[in-house]
């Protein structure tokens, strides 16, 4: 039942080809200086914490996360619930880390122990067990698996992508996966914050860092789910490769010797008297992957050099 069309992904390689070229500067770079590493893995955590959280409904804000989890403060207005979020994802993902190295094969035991850690003191009767009864999802195109098949299910869902017979790339494994969990939906509550831990596991084992959705991306994420219920992965392999490649962009710009050049708002680069082009059309080149972008809340940041060989390479291919 595991069978994918990937067909229509083809368009995307040129995006896949930047994103694996950036992660083999990343690689040739380490080891990175351990006080770099640990402030770049710090601030990612607490961003993957918060837009995980919040893409869930949770109100703290991104400062707020960070004063709950960095010192240790009740924010007044938020429920208890909210609070609990925050540290049983940060717990979880500290978790994931004990976890991570380059032989690490998936197990369906982690993803229950993260789902357990989600859900601590929140759903303690529910937290890392497979749910035993129906669900629906509010705003799906699909009703998951009946109980009875979801055990089995995860169990071949881990064996396809540990076995991985088709070769999969390690970006495209980690999206139908990720997919893939969501549709079999084991748990009653926590899912998708499960999900977007267990997805990271596939990633961050072969040396990528943390793909983080961002909670400005939700409609379009949720978009990219019910598509990919119909068999096309083109909006989530894309949106994966996007989150990741703002993630190695993070490691790189803090690389002595970076060769990315400086990422600027594309309003800020349109802006000046000589650019040619209007932002309406590079952001759109940002938003289909066509050009090195990522976003910061809802800026897409770009470099001039990025936009001028697409350009350049537009003119050739005429």
């Amino acid at each position: 039942m595991w069978n994918i069309d990937l067909t229509d992904l083809e368009e995307l390689k040129p995006h896949a080809d930047r994103l694996f070229e950036k992660k083999k500067s990343l690689d040739e770079s380490r080891p990175l200086p351990n006080s770099a590493l640990q402030r770049i893995r710090t601030d990612l955590s607490i961003e993957w914490t918060y837009n995980s959280n919040s893409i869930e409904g949770n109100t703290l804000s991104l400062r707020e996360t960070q004063m709950v989890l960095q010192e240790g403060i009740t924010i007044k207005g938020k429920t208890l619930v909210e609070h609990f979020e925050a540290h049983n994802h940060e717990k979880a993902i500290d978790y994931l880390y004990t976890l991570v190295n380059k032989n690490y094969v998936l197990r369906s035991i982690d993803v229950l122990s993260l789902h357990g850690l989600v859900l601590r003191s929140i759903e303690d009767d529910y937290a890392g067990r497979i749910r035993n009864g129906g669900v629906r999802i509010i705003g799906a195109n699909f009703t998951p698996p009946n109980a009875n098949k979801v055990s089995d299910l995860l169990d071949e869902l881990i064996s396809f992508v540990n076995e991985n017979t088709d070769g999969l790339n390690d970006v495209l494994l980690a999206t139908i996966f990720h997919h893939k969990l969501v549709w079999i939906h084991p748990f009653f509550d926590g899912n998708g914050r499960t999900v977007r831990l267990a997805m990271n596991l596939l990633l961050m084992r072969n040396g990528f860092p943390p793909a983080i959705i961002l909670k400005n991306d939700r409609k379009k994420y949720y978009e990219a789910l019910n598509q990919a219920n119909n068999g096309n992965y083109h909006k989530l392999y894309l949106l994966m490769l996007q989150a990741l490649e703002r993630s190695l962009n993070i490691y790189l710009n803090a690389m002595p010797g970076n060769t990315y050049g400086e990422y600027e708002p594309i309003s800020h680069i349109v802006s000046e008297p000589e650019f040619k082009y209007g932002q309406e059309y590079i952001s759109l080149l940002a938003r289909q992957g066509k050009i090195d972008a990522y976003k910061e809340g809802r800026n897409w940041l770009t470099t001039r050099e990025a936009i001028n060989n697409y350009i350049k390479t537009r003119k050739r291919d005429r």
